[in-house]
């Protein structure tokens, strides 16, 4: 059987029916596994991906590859024993330093994605096509990951997320589920890692995945939404205009407002009302000892 064609028959089987299983138990040995579900690059890319395998993403992958991901379950790395930082470079994660994978590397914010909630329950479907036991650990990139710069060792923390060690292998494929961190917004990068303890291999594996990104809260301000009139009307400073508030672009300053009240004028009107008053009363008063004087 050729190698495409059992690399296709083995994911064909691990997603479908179990009566397919024996399908899948006659592929080859020398193919070993990869996440479905999120699904990673190298499957989403790969001659079985599907629609999303002729997503620009995908098809610069393969470009840069200069050649098709048809080995999409043998990303592989021996003798790492753990020493995963050590052992594979940065900006080359997503390919674990493997010149035939080295198009996974790219730097882009459209590869396939999933999307996923914050802090919620994540199922993970990771086919394998030979079965191992070992520990998955799951990393996820720290919040301000930039998508458009190489995945570097810094850009995950210290610890993963979760580890799952020896999961029951089902279908053609070990599913699981973790929890996700509940403070991650926009796309991220999910990075496990399979370290065998049946053999002295360790899969490295890119799932892109994206947040909802955090709602931005509206501001108030004393702008009032009504057609300006000739004549202004007094408010208090605490009440919006017309009972309404309105958002504020994001970077600009709000603009101060004058502080009048309802209950009168007050600041440098006041007196020049004040003085206004009193002349009115002078005049008034003069006029009248002028009238007394004259009838006399």
């Amino acid at each position: 059987m050729p190698r495409t064609t059992a690399h296709r028959t083995a994911l064909a089987a691990a997603l479908a029916a179990p009566l397919l299983l024996p399908l899948w138990a006659a592929a080859p040995a020398g193919a070993h596994g990869a996440p479905t579900d999120p699904v990673s690059r190298v499957v989403a890319c790969s001659p079985e991906g599907g629609a999303s395998a002729g997503a620009a993403a995908c098809r610069a992958a393969v470009a840069a590859n200069g050649a098709p991901f048809t080995a999409w379950d043998d990303l592989r790395v021996a003798d790492v024993a753990g020493r995963d930082r050590r052992r594979i470079p940065d900006g080359h994660l997503c390919s674990g330093g493997l010149p035939a994978y080295r198009g996974l590397d790219l730097a882009r914010a459209d590869w396939p994605a999933t999307r996923v909630g914050p802090g919620g329950a994540l199922p993970m479907t990771y086919v394998s096509t030979i079965p191992h036991t070992g520990t998955f650990r799951m990393y996820l990139t720290e919040p301000g990951y930039d998508p458009a710069k190489p995945l570097t060792w810094a850009d995950l923390p210290e610890e993963p997320f979760a580890e799952v060690t020896d999961p029951a292998l089902t279908d053609g494929a070990y599913r699981f589920r973790v929890t996700l961190p509940s403070d991650r917004t926009g796309r991220q990068v999910l990075y496990t890692v399979w370290q065998n303890s049946s053999t002295p291999d360790t899969y490295y594996s890119c799932s892109d995945v994206v947040f909802p990104e955090k709602e931005e809260t509206a501001e108030p301000t004393e702008e009032s939404s009504a057609p300006p009139s000739s004549t202004p009307r007094p408010r208090t400073a605490s009440t919006p205009a017309a009972g309404r508030t309105a958002p504020r672009a994001a970077g600009t300053a709000s603009i101060p407002t004058a502080n009048t009240t309802a209950a009168g004028p007050s600041g440098p009107s006041a007196p020049l009302l004040a003085g206004g008053a009193a002349a009115v009363l002078v005049l008034t008063g003069g006029a009248a000892l002028a009238l007394r004087l004259r009838r006399r």
